[in-house]
């Protein structure tokens, strides 16, 4: 098997991890590059790239870890991608035109289904996923949502999925059901958030009900209670992840949970750092950390399965920083820089497993 930690999701994790792939989207160049961890020192070792027919943007992981999924942008299709359990190289398994430019791809925990959001169409849509690995063109589901959706996931027991609408300042609640792909709004069908926030991304804790959104307009985290009986989320407390002494321009792009529950990141564009927050676990409010400087426009960014190195990918420098972890303090050690295909928009771990 195969086991994930990244910017497409939190299915669950091995505490003690196999070979680990680092999968970079690279927007600009339609490919993927390749690398290895040392899990040791935090040493990348290239192992190539894989070229697409369209510009890459998110990736996805199903649960069974067979499958990559991309989505090519520039031709609202999605391409399926089968992972080689020996060494991560990938092959293709089939492109979809789903006519979706999908911002955001990510699969439920069955692995039967893939749900895309459609920034620039206002939607979401839930495709079926054949046995094969390949997507169907058809959705089972399609709902308008309002302006700018830009992220989508299932909560941890695939009963529920909640959507940023970035352009909205809202998160909608849904119903799913796990059986057929089918979204109904939840009630209350969504949550507010303060004018021009612009949720974007959001992360589950892993082991407590709470869940953090990144806001890209107003450049702030916001913590929020996870009612798992109910799938809705009530707003905790919203910090900035920027110094208040910055006065130039910037845009938050994603944010991801340590594994142990214990730090919260995000990225700053313009900025151009790596804010960090401790989290209570009691109340799952945050305490800020601070800043880390990082590569040019950091739109993606990815933690290995044990909490111990960061990747962050600029996409205004086409290199992936790394970093590793103080795992007592959450501060980030900067490592090395690597090279990577240009404009990269995603970053993904995976623990290969025979």
């Amino acid at each position: 098997t195969l086991m994930l930690w990244g910017a497409a999701g939190s299915h669950a994790a091995s505490r003690k991890p196999g070979r680990q792939i680092i999968y970079v989207s690279n927007g600009g160049s339609k490919d993927i590059s390749i690398f290895e961890l040392n899990p040791a020192t935090g040493e990348l070792t290239p192992r190539g790239n894989f070229v697409l027919e369209a510009n890459p943007g998110p990736l996805a992981i199903s649960p069974d870890r067979k499958s990559l999924y991309a989505a090519l942008r520039t031709n609202k299709g999605v391409q399926a991608l089968r992972i080689n359990p020996a060494d991560g190289s990938l092959a293709s398994a089939g492109a979809t035109a789903i006519g979706i430019n999908s911002a955001y791809l990510i699969t439920d925990h069955t692995g039967g289904y893939l749900l895309a959001a459609d920034y620039g169409g206002d939607r979401i849509a839930v495709h079926p996923i054949h046995p094969d690995g390949s997507v169907g063109i058809m959705p089972v589901a399609d709902r308008a949502t309002g302006k700018n959706p830009h992220s989508i996931q299932t909560d941890p027991a695939n009963r529920f999925v909640f959507v940023p609408l970035c352009g909205a300042d809202r998160v909608l609640q849904f119903r799913f059901d796990a059986r057929t792909g089918d979204l109904q709004p939840n009630d209350p069908p969504e949550v507010a958030f303060n004018l021009v926030d612009g949720p974007r991304h959001f992360a589950f804790h892993p082991k407590k009900d709470f869940v953090y959104v990144v806001n890209e307009k107003s450049s702030s985290v916001t913590a929020l209670k996870f009612d798992r009986k109910k799938g809705t989320l009530a707003p905790l407390q919203t910090l900035s992840t920027l110094p208040v002494d910055f006065t130039g321009k910037s845009a938050c792009a994603d944010i991801h949970v340590a594994p142990d529950g214990k730090f919260v990141y995000a990225s700053n564009r313009g900025h151009d750092s790596l804010a960090g927050f401790a989290i209570d676990s009691k109340s799952g409010r945050l305490t800020a950390l601070g800043n880390t400087p990082t590569e040019k426009t950091p739109r993606a960014f990815a933690l290995d399965a044990a909490g111990q190195f960061l990747f962050a990918a600029g996409q205004g420098s086409d290199r992936l920083a790394t970093y590793r972890v103080n795992l007592r303090t959450g501060a980030l050690q900067p490592l090395k820089v690597y090279e990577v295909g240009k404009s990269p928009a995603w970053v993904l771990v995976v623990s290969l497993r025979k």
